[in-house]
């Protein structure tokens, strides 16, 4: 393989989608050489994505979309350069091929003929890179999302690519693991040279390690490039604008204030937890979910809080201990959440999965949206208002008509919250919530569930979105590692 660092050219290059009316890239003009280290911002869905499947080449044919323009690595097409570029996903699921670590990892290398013994050693360097400390042997079934995200990006440094395209590679992973991630993204474009584009909303997190900021306009184009502290300096007020995240912006104050704690909705006492039908948790959960309660379920990738979301929310069986909802909650029905029927759990347990592809089913995010309240039979009246205000509030009213997979990573993310949201559950349980908005859209979610405990409905999110935890006022339910310190609850109150 050849192991140079790449440019990229973009000539008036957009991408439209097949069924949709508009382009998510559209003129798009700009040169990157090899080598440059480039941070590409924009807002949630200005195609900033769709960009790096086409530079991978693997957007699609003429029978997935239209393209206009030209877009070239090294002055060839990209979909003809095998092994020149190395993508990571926003979904991390969609990069797991293979049973074992080890294997997944050596999956590139193999197809790209390079050697056994240099294939090995180089597997063993990137695990040890991003900080993933398996045995080759372990189940990749078994990996929690920031672990698979973390495995995936090992494959994609084992092969040394030319070209490095990361779609927010730290956005589900703990604070220690983003300075990890980070750190071992520096060392290999250091050592390789390797030229790197990688997407993040959240400007801090990359900001010393690139040496140029390209800002994707909406409406086609490109809003603001150059060096980071001209582009953030000159451009403040329109990146704003815009909802990129920048250095130093002050965060909106929690809107909740609180009150007396409301009465039980759902109590664990003992409870284990089981990953799958394998690995048994070392915790036992003692949790109360109170109405008007926010909780925040934190802790290392890989330690839990994704399987306890999912007990909670009433998904999968418990491994032992009791999960009872309190007859606030239960309203006559059977007081195991467990033993709900999907009717049931509508108005009274709304669960977002960590991947919102998981939960999507329709043709159309207005159909979408109108599953739920289909459900409950609703008057038609009354569902149409609910899916228009919660389409205009989360900033996904001019995406109605469209297909839900060809949505943004942060488009499907807030699709999937509103999804739950529309039936109006007393209890939410969400699985990084947060993932893949801007600034904007990041405020947007915050004031939903605020508005949403002012009610005495009940939060739950696995979240490593510190952020997030303080602006909605929310307590924080650390599982550790450490068996003999196996859950703690502390307040993050504001």
């Amino acid at each position: 393989m050849d192991g140079r660092p790449a440019s990229v050219t973009s000539e008036g290059w957009g991408w439209r989608y097949g069924g949709r009316a508009a382009w998510a890239v559209r003129d798009l003009s700009l040169r990157i050489e090899p080598g440059e280290r480039i941070l590409l911002l924009g807002a949630s869905g200005s195609g900033k994505s769709t960009l790096l499947a086409a530079l991978a080449g693997v957007l699609g044919g003429d029978d997935d979309g239209e393209a206009h323009g030209r877009l070239l690595i090294d002055g060839e097409r990209p979909g003809v350069l095998r092994g020149r570029s190395g993508l990571l996903l926003q979904d991390p699921d969609a990069q797991v091929i293979l049973a074992r670590v080890g294997d997944d990892v050596a999956f590139g290398c193999e197809n790209l003929g390079i050697p056994r013994d240099e294939t090995w050693r180089r597997v063993r360097a990137s695990l040890d890179a991003v900080g993933l400390e398996l045995p080759l042997d372990h189940p990749t079934s078994t990996l929690s999302g920031g672990q698979k995200q973390r495995l995936a990006l090992a494959g994609i440094l084992a092969m040394r690519p030319g070209l490095l395209l990361l779609d927010e590679p730290t956005a589900n992973l703990d604070p220690e693991g983003v300075g990890e991630v980070r750190d071992a993204v520096g060392a290999v474009v250091r050592s390789t040279g390797a030229t790197l584009v990688v997407v993040e909303h959240r400007v801090s997190v990359w900001r010393d390690l690139v040496d140029r900021v390209i800002v994707l306009a909406a409406d086609g184009g490109v809003l603001a490039d150059g060096a980071p502290d001209a582009v953030l300096a000159d451009e403040a007020d329109v990146l704003r604008r815009a909802g990129v995240w920048l250095p130093h912006d002050e965060l909106p104050a929690s809107r909740v204030v609180d009150g007396p704690p409301g009465p039980a909705l759902l109590e664990a006492s003992g409870l284990a937890l089981r990953r799958g039908r394998g690995e048994l948790l070392s915790h036992r959960i003692d949790l109360s979910v109170d109405a008007g309660s926010a909780i925040a379920l934190t802790g290392r990738n890989g330690v839990g809080k994704s399987t306890l979301a999912l007990t909670l929310g009433g998904l999968i069986p418990s491994a032992g201990g009791s999960l009872v909802a309190t007859p606030e909650l239960a309203a006559g029905a059977a007081a195991s959440p467990q033993r709900w029927t999907s009717a049931q759990l509508l108005t009274r347990i709304g669960s977002v999965f960590q991947n919102p592809e998981h939960q999507l089913l329709e043709a159309t995010v207005r159909a979408e949206l109108l599953v739920g309240p289909q459900a409950l039979r609703l008057p038609l009246a009354e569902a149409s208002q609910r899916v228009d205000d919660l389409l205009e509030r989360l900033r996904l009213a001019d995406l109605a008509d469209a297909n839900p997979f060809t949505l943004s990573g942060g488009q499907k993310r807030r699709l999937s919250v509103a999804t739950a949201l529309i039936s109006r559950p007393r209890v939410l349980v969400f699985d990084e919530p947060t993932f893949g908005q801007d600034a904007l859209t990041w405020a947007r979610l915050v004031e939903l569930i605020a508005e949403l405990r002012a009610d005495g409905h009940a939060v739950v999110a696995a979240t490593h979105d510190l952020d997030f935890i303080s602006a909605i006022g929310a307590r924080e339910f650390r599982l550790a590692s450490d068996v003999a310190d196996a859950a703690t609850m502390r307040g993050r109150r504001s």
